[in-house]
């Protein structure tokens, strides 16, 4: 039986990191509109272990965990780049300065230096985008769906590039670059369109904002490196992609961690040893 676990309550999912009985670290989530069902798995496999909590919603959650002794709570931001840290190392990876996008329901972006780190800024544009916009353009809820069938989908109809609008001139930027997200829905008006398209559509909005703020802040901070981590990127080749494709387009590096959304709870967890 595991004796300390490491929580990670965001906005969308709940993430845990544990010792497992061999002593691997291992990991699972939950939903964080059932945080009963953390509660019961907690109750279950884990009465008695040590618990550390990070992310936004953990005071919410703090009302359904045993109360015996006060919980300790890390700050997000320090518990998701001692995550960073700890994989970097783990997976050898050498990064003594990047740029972090943290991809959950919203993006939030830091500059990292050795062990020291700090916010730059952020953007609404994240998870939470894909499953609300994704949900009022085609009527699927299901976060799984939407990922899975973005996959399908082909951005042609839904964007215009920049090849679109200087069609027979000469190209002041590379043809392919994305011109304007979703201006193909108007412009583009007899092109057949599915679900599909537009949730891959979604992604592009996503990928391509994300991954062009990391860019302007790794530009002027003089650094090559990029991670990129968070939930939304957790069976999401399709965003995982877009974001490579950008940043290497834009001659910079990008990483990607093996556990990208449990950084948060890698933490916490490493905070409760």
């Amino acid at each position: 039986m595991a004796t300390r676990v490491g929580i990670d309550a965001g906005g969308t999912l709940t993430k845990i990191a544990y010792w497992d009985e061999n002593k691997e670290m291992s990991f699972l989530s939950f939903l964080s509109t059932d945080f009963q069902a953390v509660k019961d798995w907690i109750d279950s496999n884990f009465s008695l272990a040590s618990i550390c909590l990070t992310g936004g919603r953990a005071e919410q959650l703090k009302k359904y965990l045993p109360s015996k002794n006060e919980i300790p709570y890390i700050v997000e931001f320090d518990a998701t780049m001692n995550g960073v840290i700890h994989q970097l190392k783990s997976e050898t990876v050498q990064s003594n300065s990047a740029i972090i996008a943290n991809i959950g329901t919203g993006t939030s972006i830091h500059i990292m230096h050795e062990n020291t780190h700090s916010r730059l800024g952020g953007t609404g544009i994240g998870g939470g985008t894909l499953l609300g916009l994704g949900s009022a353009l085609t009527g699927i809820f299901n976060y799984k769906d939407i990922i899975e069938l973005s996959r399908e989908g082909n951005r042609a109809s839904i964007d215009i590039l920049v090849s679109d609008i200087y069609q027979n001139n000469k190209l002041p930027l590379k043809g392919s670059l994305t011109a304007s997200n979703f201006g193909g829905v108007a412009l583009k008006t007899k092109e057949a369109r599915n679900n599909a398209d537009v949730l891959a559509g979604v992604q592009g909005i996503i990928g391509e904002v994300v991954a062009t703020l990391c860019i302007q802040a790794a530009d002027a901070h003089h650094i090559e490196d990029i991670i990129y981590i968070g939930s939304t990127l957790e069976e999401n080749e399709l965003l995982k992609e877009i974001i490579e494709s950008y940043t290497i387009l834009k001659q910079k590096k990008p990483i990607f961690l093996e556990k990208h959304g449990y950084s948060g709870a890698i933490g916490a967890l490493l905070e409760n040893n």
